[in-house]
């Protein structure tokens, strides 16, 4: 594999001026139904209508389990007790979206191409999703502990955390002067060391319930029968790989941070499935659906994700083994769509308010 130097790149795209700008965030139909078990996959006019719902309604933070179905679980553990912890989980690791306002030589696209490039180590190295979201996860909650980080160390930070994640996930992890290598002589074993000594300021939080996590609970209830056991996955692989790549997509744009974990996963199923399938699973509905619309529009622009085979991988853990696509050209794609999106929301109500006000005299 060919050694690489994410510096270069983060000085390189950081500073162009050309790239487009974020744009509010507005509501569009969601992505067509790929859940063959959904019968609501035809009928253009009900999807608007569920959209509608799902981004106004109110979300419910207090939630019955989903787990009622899993007959196995009452073998080994109390549903509600499984699920309230998953819960508390979720709230007591939480991030901070505006991290970034506490490093001002840094900019939010240096966080996308960096956590773009740990998923193609991840790759690489055959490492398990999981590994990347907890690296992903380490990142940003270190991040916002420190202030006025340096360009310069940015890639120490990235390549630690995955190191770290490795160690905490993988049965056979990857040796530091492996992680060493790919950094092309940019950061030493001994300061890889040494910074998972100062990422230590987690205080050994590090174990989230990442999104990864949450998709593979919501999937297994979705495709679970009641005389299936919990731990055993039964969906469809493929499927899955299509929804986690949208979780990928949408967790390079920092704004991410603002939803937690489990509204993450249950927004990406959302555009895969239907409200009905998402709150059975998750007992989850909110406004992060509309913020996630771009990035499921940017992704419908091309082919569907394929699972990839790796050597030594057995066939039924293929889906969990991170991959890495074309995720920065689709993250500028899904920004067109927002400002597109906005122009056009904001012509509206432009178009709106001079019929009404044109309309006053007349009706006077």
């Amino acid at each position: 594999h060919e050694k690489r130097s994410v510096n270069n790149n983060l000085k390189d795209q950081c500073d162009n001026s050309s790239a487009p700008s974020i744009a509010p965030q507005v509501c569009l139909p969601s992505m067509c139904c790929v859940d063959p078990s959904c019968p609501n996959t035809s009928g253009s006019d009900w999807c608007c209508r569920l959209v509608f719902f799902c981004v106004f309604k109110a979300f419910t933070l207090f939630r019955t389990s989903p787990l009622f179905s899993c007959a196995s679980l009452t073998s080994w553990a109390s549903k509600d007790v499984v699920w309230s912890n998953m819960l508390e989980k979720d709230k007591a690791y939480t991030r901070d979206v505006h991290m970034m306002e506490k490093h001002p030589h840094l900019q939010p696209k240096m966080r996308a191409i960096l956590l773009d490039w740990l998923m193609e180590l991840s790759e690489v190295y055959k490492l398990h999703r999981e590994t990347y979201h907890l690296a992903q996860d380490y990142f940003d909650r270190f991040m916002a502990t420190q202030r006025n980080v340096f360009k310069s160390t940015l890639q120490l930070i990235g390549i630690t955390c995955l190191f770290i994640a490795a160690k905490v996930e993988e049965m056979y992890p990857p040796k530091v002067h492996q992680f060493a290598y790919v950094t092309d002589e940019a950061c030493t074993e001994d300061e890889i060391l040494s910074m998972e000594i100062i990422i230590m300021m987690l205080k050994w939080s590090l174990s989230p319930q990442t999104p990864v996590s949450w998709l593979n609970v919501y999937m297994q209830v979705a495709y679970l029968k009641e005389t299936d056991e919990l731990l055993l996955p039964r969906y469809p692989q493929e499927t899955f790989t299509q929804i986690a790549q949208l979780l990928d997509l949408c967790l390079l744009d920092v704004r991410c941070l603002e939803f937690s974990n489990g509204v993450l996963a249950a927004s990406a199923l959302f555009h895969f499935s239907s409200l009905e399938l998402v709150e059975a699973v998750s007992g989850r509905n909110g406004n992060c659906v509309r913020w996630m619309v771009p990035f499921a529009m940017a992704l419908r622009e091309v082919s569907g994700a394929s699972l990839k085979s790796f050597p030594g991988i057995p066939e039924d853990d293929v889906h969990n083994i991170q991959t890495h696509a074309s995720y920065m050209a689709w993250l500028v794609s899904s920004v067109l769509q927002q400002n597109f999106m906005h122009r056009t929301t904001t012509a509206t109500a432009a178009a709106t308010t001079t019929a009404t006000a044109t309309a006053a005299p007349t009706t006077a």
